[in-house]
């Protein structure tokens, strides 16, 4: 058995167009969750949905660590930060957002919840761990939720202030996100699917209880579709997310990991108009261009993306 926390000397050196890759990846997983929790609330109560979400991913997680011979650390301190990371990451967060998409529109959902970036680098300003507020990650947040916005349709903001306490849910698990990036640093020294496995565990320990008391889920008839759908959510959207997330934070950083929620927003909007029969807006492609402008101007190092402007500006 090797241990749960290698050092940092072992981590392989990193690989920017592969860690990019990853996060188009994680985007994708993260993406689809709408329209999987979409037809899962459908028939299944938002607490007990996610309670069946995190225990199957949680268990295949840990079915995979020890098929790799990794270890879950027996630390109290280390479960106690699992335990945090997982109402950030999961419990919180995931139980407002199926709570909230049953009465509010999706367009509106992914509008609010896609917001985290902004609070990751408010928080950071606000602790002093967000370097110098260059006017490239201003750029990058204000063409992020531009891009948003006319992806979705403009119109999808008119549903603003009806259901405020689901869209208040909405920001709120935004929020909640932004925090669990930042936290997610204090993992940094481990393999990334042994914090996922450990979240998620956590979260499981905290929301059977509240589906069986709330929900009485043996009285439940849920459709095939939505099972289906829970499946999905838990290998696809959590487990294998997850394991991306956690590696991510490491490599690429709170802030640039969380610029897939701007990702997630057109690939998002494309899984439903597959599924869903949903259409795009007019402005989709526009929008599309100015995500993209955003999460380069988030992602990459300011002198990098400086100089490929000067050479492209040489190229006229």
């Amino acid at each position: 058995m090797h241990a749960s926390t290698p050092s940092s000397a072992a981590h392989p050196p990193v690989n920017p167009a592969f860690e990019w890759a990853l996060l188009a990846v994680l985007a994708t997983c993260w993406g689809a969750s709408y329209t999987f929790i979409k037809i899962g609330v459908a028939t299944i109560p938002p607490v007990t949905l996610i309670a069946a979400r995190t225990l199957v991913a949680g268990a295949l997680l840990l079915a995979v660590l020890r098929m790799r011979g990794v270890k879950l650390p027996k630390e109290p301190a280390m479960w106690g930060r699992f335990a945090v990371q997982a109402c950030l990451n999961s419990v919180l967060p995931f139980t407002l957002i199926a709570w909230a998409e049953r009465s509010v529109d999706a367009g509106l959902a992914t509008i609010l919840n896609s917001t985290s970036p902004i609070f990751i680098f408010l928080l950071g300003l606000g602790l002093g761990s967000a370097g110098r507020p260059t006017l490239q990650r201003f750029f990058g947040v204000g063409a992020g939720l531009a891009g948003i916005c006319l992806i979705i349709g403009l119109e999808a903001l008119n549903g603003l202030g009806h259901s405020l306490l689901a869209q208040l849910a909405l920001v709120a698990a935004a929020v909640c996100y932004g925090c669990a990036a930042m936290f997610g640093r204090v993992f940094k020294g481990l393999d990334p699917m042994v914090p996922a496995a450990g979240s998620l565990l956590s979260g499981t320990a905290m929301l059977l209880p509240a589906s069986l008391a709330i929900d009485r889920p043996w009285t439940l008839a849920p459709s095939a579709a939505s099972v289906a759908a829970v499946l999905a959510l838990a290998v696809l959207s959590t487990a294998l997310a997850f394991t991306i997330y956690f590696r991510l934070i490491r490599t690429l950083g709170p802030m640039s990991t969380s610029a897939q929620a701007y990702l997630r927003v057109p690939i998002g909007v494309a899984v439903g108009v597959l599924f869903l029969g949903e259409t795009l807006a007019p402005t989709a492609w526009i929008g599309l261009g100015c995500v993209v402008a955003g999460v380069i101007a988030m992602t990459m190092p300011e002198a990098k993306l400086l100089r490929r402007g000067l050479h492209f500006l040489r190229g006229f």
